[in-house]
């Protein structure tokens, strides 16, 4: 559970940027070179190269050089983890509503035999 938790530290940490969001919805298009996914910025391609950084260290995207063109593309296996993570969230929030729900109708009908 500890390695997982840290997986999922950095894949929210990546996703709390505005700027790594729009990337990652740039390469939802298809695979785009450094130069390509820059083009939209007004901020220094250092600036950028840290943001593709932490995309890559949390595994939301890998690159490929050719040359000295880097080439980067989404990979969705930690966006499924996220999802997941949300999923089992919610079910647990759903049950203990449906929890509260039955106890307060309960409640109610137990009122309610008693006037």
């Amino acid at each position: 559970m500890p390695n997982q938790t840290s997986t999922l530290d950095n894949l929210f940490h990546a996703l709390a940027d505005p700027t790594r969001r729009s990337v990652l919805e740039r390469l939802s298009l298809g695979p785009a070179t450094v130069g390509e996914l820059a083009e939209p910025f007004d901020m220094a391609l250092p600036s950028l190269m840290q943001h593709l950084h932490v995309l890559e260290d949390s595994v939301l995207v890998s690159s490929q050089k050719v040359g000295r063109i880097r080439t980067y593309r989404l990979t969705y296996k930690q966006l499924e983890l996220g999802e997941l993570w949300f999923a089992k969230q919610r079910a647990t929030w759903e049950k203990r509503l449906n929890q509260l729900d039955t106890y307060l109708l309960d409640l109610k009908e137990k009122q309610n035999d008693s006037n």
